[in-house]
């Protein structure tokens, strides 16, 4: 699973929002980094931890050439896996169940209600252009048989 199927596995736990679910992996992502560039450990239950190790200097050897070389001392990241997690993939454990996203039942009925009163006033107001559309014409009428009459 890479970076783009994470997101689009958690997206549904955002409400199908993807933005959301990879600001949410970004933030976790960047937290684990920062504390372990600091020298911190990020231990998460039932998961692992996350710690920061020096590998000292040592001696090596060119596998083409077979003479031996100085390797220079580093600091790499080191994953030890939880108990949990070790039970859960050698199978002596059952995975729980996946949390189900949110229901949107909430924001449906407010739309269809704002909805339904537009609705209502909107034949009102065409009613009452109606009306001022029919007399306008009736006293054009009454003002043409005046001038007819002289």
């Amino acid at each position: 699973m890479n970076k783009a199927q994470f997101i689009a596995y958690l997206a549904p736990q955002f409400g199908d929002n993807k933005k959301e679910a990879a600001r949410a992996v970004d933030v976790v992502f960047d937290a684990i980094v920062r504390n372990i560039s600091k020298g911190d450990d990020v231990m998460i239950n039932d998961f692992g931890k996350f710690k920061k190790v020096d590998r000292p200097a040592r001696k090596g050897r060119n596998p083409f050439t077979g003479e031996t070389i100085q390797i220079k001392a580093s600091k790499k990241v080191r994953f030890l896996p939880a108990k949990a997690l070790k039970e859960i993939i050698a199978g002596a454990r059952k995975l729980e169940a996946a949390p189900k996203p949110p229901v949107k039942v909430v924001a449906k009925p407010v739309v269809k209600a704002a909805a339904k009163k537009v609705v209502k006033k909107a034949p009102a107001k065409k009613a009452a252009a109606k009306k001022v559309v029919k007399k306008a014409p009736a006293k054009k009428a009454a003002a043409k048989k005046v001038v007819k009459k002289r």
